[in-house]
């Protein structure tokens, strides 16, 4: 009997051990093909953060003399998002055309950064058009403009027509009519839409787009405009209020937002973006990037709301129109955009403008033998042109936008999301 006993205590020893081993080996194995499987994954994510990389149309040109040392004075109020490219964009229209830049509108003139350095760039100028709906811009912008035109009586552009107009770039056809009824029949040379937003008004607390600083929940671009972000945040139906946030804000966490805002509506309503700022902390889960994540939300639900008090999709979708409408054969309207709503519309607004019309066989060939012919000299002379697109309307001359060069992203953070399209009129 112990005999029997100690040969059963021993096979179960084996099988104990055996069964051990056999388990430590499979999980050996498991944790090795764990580790090759993450291995393989990482490796999988490095290949597609590279081809994502080389899809990026990213500007290889150098920041000029002009743009290294506004970035250098530290006390420059606004300094112009991807200014050397834009200068590309016209200087080598007239180069490449030899058709000179008779007139140009910025209809965004700002603190006329880009303007300014168009004008010295283009002596041959007969018209500019500058127009901006934020009068405190529009005064900086004319000021800066008239040093230029008048500060030097020697200077080569001391004849040009210039003209500074407090209007949205909505009117600019009515503007055009109204300096001179012949720009409309001959067309305009070069137009530029820059529709990121200032320093000088994301700085100033008062005017309610800083999620930093504390002021009125304002937002409006044109102060004589009777609709601001208290209105809505305050008044407008709940189901329109989540739709902003929804679709212009493109925030996930809209209905915990909205449910919040209308609950607010009770204790007194928001009367301040520091209590927007609070409100929408605390509706931001820690889990979500924690102070990262509740200002990459307040960002977004200002975006939304600053969207809605000026209109500013349908507007731009109109005037992109009207702008191409406005262009002399030949001529070329260029848009720095800023976020995915904005590109998305210059994007398909293009692409409608220039399929807007259908040819017959002959003149598509036309088209397409213009289109050999301006590769031909855009290979020799406009090297920042990579890929375009050829319609009957016109040509996208940037089928992929333009983003800043690295050296721009890093001395900029605020142009980091700025994406240059140019189209160019048949």
């Amino acid at each position: 009997m112990a005999k029997s006993t100690a040969k059963l205590f021993l096979l179960s020893s084996f099988f104990t051990t055996t069964t051990t081993r056999t388990l430590s080996c499979t999980c050996s194995i498991t944790t090795g093909a764990s580790k090759s499987s993450n291995k393989k994954r990482k490796q999988k994510e490095a290949k597609l953060v590279v081809v994502k990389e080389k899809r990026r149309t990213r500007s290889d040109k150098a920041l000029g003399d002009d743009a290294a040392h506004l970035y250098a004075d530290t006390g420059a109020a606004h300094i112009p998002v991807m200014l050397g490219e834009v200068l590309d964009v016209f200087s080598s229209f007239s180069s490449s055309s030899s058709k000179p830049l008779h007139s140009f509108v910025d209809c965004t003139v700002g603190a006329a950064g880009h303007s300014s350095a168009i004008i010295q760039a283009h002596p041959e100028l007969k018209y500019y058009i500058g127009m901006d709906v934020d009068p405190v811009a529009h005064e900086k912008a004319r000021a800066r403009i008239d040093g230029i035109l008048h500060g030097d009586s020697s200077h080569p552009t001391s004849d040009l027509k210039a003209h500074t107009i407090l209007k949205n770039f909505r009117y600019i056809k009515s503007v055009l009519s109204g300096v001179d009824e012949k720009i409309l029949d001959t067309g305009v040379d070069g137009i530029l839409m820059d529709l990121g937003m200032s320093s000088m008004q994301v700085n100033n607390p008062e005017r309610g787009f800083s999620v930093t600083g504390d002021g009125p929940l304002d937002m409006r671009m044109d102060p004589q405009a009777s609709l601001n972000a208290e209105d809505i945040l305050n008044s407008w139906p709940d189901t329109e209020l989540g739709r902003i946030l929804r679709e212009y804000g493109e925030e996930s966490n809209w209905r915990s937002l909205q449910d919040k805002i209308v609950k607010a509506r009770l204790q007194g309503g928001l009367h301040s973006t520091g209590q927007l700022v609070d409100l929408i902390q605390n509706a931001t889960p820690w889990r979500r990037g924690g102070r990262q994540g509740w200002i990459k939300t307040a960002t977004r639900v200002f975006q939304a709301l600053r969207i809605a008090v000026n209109d500013e999709l349908k507007t731009l979708e109109d005037s992109l129109y009207s702008c191409f409408d406005c262009l002399a054969p030949g001529g070329r309207l260029a848009v720095i955009s800023f976020h995915s709503l904005e590109d998305r519309i210059v994007k398909q607004t293009f692409l409608d403008i220039i399929n807007s019309s259908e040819g017959d066989g002959d003149e598509e060939e036309r088209h397409r033998s213009e289109l050999r012919k301006i590769r031909n000299d855009n290979d020799e002379k406009e090297a920042w042109i990579r890929q375009m697109i050829q319609g009957c309307g016109g040509t996208i001359l940037t089928k992929r936008p333009i983003t800043p060069s690295e050296e721009e992203e890093r001395l900029n953070r605020r142009c980091r999301s700025a994406k240059l399209r140019v189209i160019q009129k048949g």
